[in-house]
């Protein structure tokens, strides 16, 4: 290498730490270097897990922002079915930035956390009955960059919204040119399932998103933008929409289960209207609204019938466990407060310790130096707009031009109440296919569901993130729903 070359490489990384200094992050900042092309890791096995993976697994990164150095990880899980023929579900998370290893190990992913108390080492996984692997293959997505293992190589690429998220996730899966710089796309890399159904889904914050994803999808497959995508349609689980309906609606739902009173309710509506809640204009309407959240901060809003978690301080290890943690697993500034065993945030304590583990990170193929700390959900602060004020109009477009749609809500979440969420697939002014009516798991009823024109179904059942809590009726409805067939 000539003295110039070394100079030169020296002045960039003296850049890379100044740059480090004046933006302190969890996320280490990287040199300014574009890797163009997507990287891919086939992972034989997964730390914690006895035995093998019951189908292919696969992970890596692809360049989404190349000014700025973004890469979206990914997880690959192809069907145990007929991965040639099946389905292919691409999900994204909700929340603040929350990892997409939460879908996969608390939901619909083929492993899940064994719920055993926490030794210090690396947790231990097992087999999950009830993936929704077992009828399409999924690809799981860390997005926005920020989020799980995704990352930027310039701070200034954490910038990002709603749309700009969005748009980062279509260039993943289907643009191959961007800016003269040949990047190359997910489903460039992976064209044997080009022509396999395609499917988008997400829950939450996720919900507001997903229908405009898969409107841009549907608008570069009409473009004939290629790799040309084999889109079908899309599923939203008790989705936000980013209306005030999501909110109005909790009023009703408490009083409908019995959180709040008659009295309560009638003088938030009488003091309170429709008006905006979080910024209530009389006295009387602040009042109410306080007693309301107290209430509600009596249960555990995501599902009403669980118990409330309190958490606890992590204790002092023992000089056993706090030298195995120092040499198994990167423990920063963000672990988590430990919640009794029996909680259901019990296992987000464990994914924790889990995705920090050195071993886990090699087996991931995970970029040294790029992500410092694993968390579940970031509270740090990263930039974020939620630039789409609405999502309803792209339900009714995509529903209007033939994608097929399941809009499912856990009718005991208080996070977004089913109320808000029937209320607006109302409003989209379909006429009844199916009439509302109970659907079955074994001669059971599992929820109640009703069926609109232009392939629009709503189901009920479960919490806020209803496979979490009902894993094989949720199993049951999306292995029906992708099968086209009814409920």
């Amino acid at each position: 290498m000539s003295l110039r070359l070394r100079l030169a490489f020296r002045l960039l990384f003296c850049y890379c730490l100044l740059l480090a200094a004046a933006h302190p992050s969890s996320r280490r900042l990287l040199p300014l270097l574009v890797v163009s092309a997507a990287e891919r890791t086939n992972v034989a096995s997964l730390p914690g897990l006895d035995g093998a993976l019951p189908s292919r697994f696969e992970t890596g990164y692809v360049t989404v922002d190349e000014e700025n150095g973004g890469e979206l990880f990914y997880y690959f899980i192809e069907s145990e079915g007929d991965p040639g023929a099946d389905p292919v579900l691409l999900w994204i998370n909700g929340g603040n930035r929350c990892s997409v290893l939460s879908a996969l190990f608390f939901e619909i992913g083929p492993v899940k956390l064994a719920i055993e108390p926490y030794d210090g080492g690396v947790p231990r996984l097992r087999y999950n009955p009830y993936t929704w692997t077992k009828v399409a293959s999924v690809l799981f997505v860390d997005s926005p960059v920020g989020a799980g293992f995704s990352f930027s190589r310039d701070p200034r690429g954490y910038d990002v919204g709603d749309v700009s998220s969005t748009l980062q996730l279509t260039k993943f899966v289907n643009k191959v040119l961007d800016h003269q710089i040949y990047t190359k796309c997910w489903f460039s890399q992976h064209r044997e399932f080009l022509s396999n159904p395609l499917y988008v889904g997400g829950e939450s914050y996720a919900g507001k998103l997903v229908p405009f994803l898969v409107q841009k999808i549907s608008e570069d497959v009409e473009a004939g933008v290629k790799p040309v995508l084999n889109l079908k349609g899309y599923l939203v689980g008790n989705p936000g929409t980013g209306e005030s309906i999501d909110y109005e609606s909790k009023v009703p739902y408490a009083h409908g289960v019995g959180i709040i009173s008659d009295q309560l309710y009638e003088t938030i509506l009488e003091h309170c209207g429709r008006e905006d809640y979080a910024n209530p204009k009389n006295a009387t309407c602040a009042q109410a609204l306080n007693r309301f959240s107290e209430l509600m901060g009596e249960v555990s809003e995501a599902h009403i019938l669980y118990k409330k978690c309190i958490y606890v301080s992590p204790k002092p290890d023992d000089g056993t466990i706090g030298r195995k943690i120092l040499e198994e697993i990167v423990v920063g500034n963000h672990r988590p407060p430990r919640p009794p065993m029996d909680c259901s945030t019990y296992p987000n304590y464990l994914s924790y310790f889990w995705a920090n583990s050195n071993n886990t990170r090699e087996n991931l193929g995970i970029k040294k130096g790029t992500v410092d700390e694993w968390v579940r959900c970031h509270d740090d602060g990263l930039p974020y707009s939620q630039d789409i004020e609405s999502s309803i109009k792209y339900h009714q477009n995509l529903t209007s031009r033939g994608y097929r749609v399941l809009v499912y809500s856990g009718d005991h979440d208080s996070v977004v109440p089913f109320l808000g969420t029937q209320a607006w697939v109302r409003s989209l002014n379909y006429p009844i296919v199916d009439d509302w009516r109970a659907w079955h798991i074994d001669g059971q009823s599992a929820g109640f569901t009703i069926t609109y024109a232009n392939d629009l179904t709503f189901a009920t059942g479960g919490g806020h993130t209803a496979p979490e809590y009902q894993p094989e009726r949720c199993l049951a409805m999306f292995g029906r729903w992708i099968s086209e067939k009814s409920l």
